[in-house]
């Protein structure tokens, strides 16, 4: 919830025009993923009433026309007229996007430009343009198999290119674990609703209340980032980065850094301080090692790895591939044509190494060796027969 008032505050946007170096995008993107049932929309369209502008939308009933813009003819003059989407009508504001894994490929490439230009390019019917979409993204996501699989990576669990997921400042998983406590404090506020005279707990802040308060917060306060609190930042981004346990291992990015600036700033927003304070850079920093854990965790070594939303794949996996390859060609050069499985079968012998290769690993090593021109596969899709 802290992670998300961060998005409705924002951070302040820079322009560098006189060194040349463009524009640093303010706002925040969080994605929230997890188990069915966890009130996912039911915190996207509470963030939908609070935003002093924004729009919800819906994944499924989403296109890419609909999120950007489209040409349509107006019936009066015949002339062909640009219609804004979505992404452009929550400028300055909150786009709320429910399902966001039942996109389509399409429409999902469009938010690439979107997320870190804050602009969305048209070219239809004569009309050439490019619009303002400096909007923050709060969009949810189930998992591929409706249930979120701890012994998968973030990305296997996801149906969402990594790309698309390393655009996002903070990512939340929201899993359903069994808890008496907390299912029976739930159990009874649900079941309290029910009644007929339902006693309903009066949120300290109305709602009204605090849109006025956000909305003045990112019109008057512009905080500027203090001494002590750049080194805190250094502190901080330093420290993450030493987090992955060895140098291959990437634990944290200049998109960490520059999403640690952005929380600071909100933060600061929160209390409509004109400073950034070495707090604000703490509770950052924590916030993103809270997210990073949750989602960067390599499920095969329990350590922080970063390339596993940049890349989709994990440091510990391409050592792995590495290793498999280099056995199996030499493998390969010792026999002749040979079944997958018996491959794999082969491998484990003591006099070949011991080395278990599980089905997936020997498939990908083997669909390498073919790009590669090494080998040729032929025979049942199920079971390959393997020639050098």
């Amino acid at each position: 919830k802290r992670g998300i008032l961060c998005l409705l505050f924002g951070g302040t946007n820079k322009r560098f025009s006189q060194s040349g170096e463009g524009r640093f995008r303010g706002e925040i993107n969080v994605l929230l993923c997890g188990d069915p049932g966890t009130s996912k929309s039911q915190l996207l369209q509470y963030v939908h009433k609070i935003a002093p502008r924004g729009l919800y939308t819906s994944g499924r009933g989403s296109s890419a026309v609909g999120l950007t813009a489209y040409v349509t003819k107006d019936p009066d003059t015949g002339q062909h007229v640009l219609e804004s989407g979505a992404l452009v009508l929550s400028d300055r504001g909150v786009c709320c996007i429910d399902e966001f894994d039942k996109m389509t490929d399409f429409t999902r490439s469009i938010l690439h430009e979107a997320m870190e230009q804050q602009t969305v390019s048209i070219a239809k019917a004569g009309i050439i343009c490019t619009l303002n979409a400096r909007t923050s993204i709060l969009a949810s996501a189930n998992p591929r198999e409706s249930r979120y699989n701890p012994q998968m990576s973030v990305v296997d669990n996801i149906d969402l290119p990594p790309t698309l997921l390393s655009r996002f400042d903070l990512i939340y998983l929201i899993l359903d674990k069994p808890n008496p406590t907390t299912d029976g404090r739930l159990a009874q506020h649900l079941v309290s609703l029910y009644f007929h005279d339902a006693i309903i707990r009066r949120p300290p802040v109305d709602i009204e209340t605090l849109t006025q308060y956000i909305s003045y917060a990112r019109r008057k306060v512009q905080p500027l980032i203090s001494d002590e609190a750049k080194e805190k930042l250094v502190e901080g981004y330093v420290e993450m980065r030493r987090g992955g346990g060895n140098r291959r291992t990437i634990s944290a990015t200049p998109r960490q850094l520059e999403s640690l600036i952005r929380l600071s700033e909100a933060h600061a927003r929160m209390r409509l301080s004109s400073t950034v304070t070495p707090d604000d850079v703490e509770e950052a920093v924590r916030l993103m090692k809270v997210a990073i854990q949750q989602a960067a965790i390599d499920p095969k070594t329990g350590t922080v790895d970063m390339d596993l939303i940049f890349t989709g794949r994990s440091a510990s996996s391409r050592t792995r591939q590495t290793e498999t390859l280099k056995k199996l060609r030499e493998f390969l050069a010792k026999t002749g044509p040979i079944k997958a499985d018996q491959i794999i079968e082969a491998l484990a012998r003591p006099e070949n190494g011991a080395m278990v290769v599980a089905k997936d690993e020997m498939r990908d090593a083997l669909h390498v060796l073919e790009q590669e021109g090494t080998i040729t596969l032929s025979g049942d899709i199920r079971n390959r027969t393997v020639r050098l």
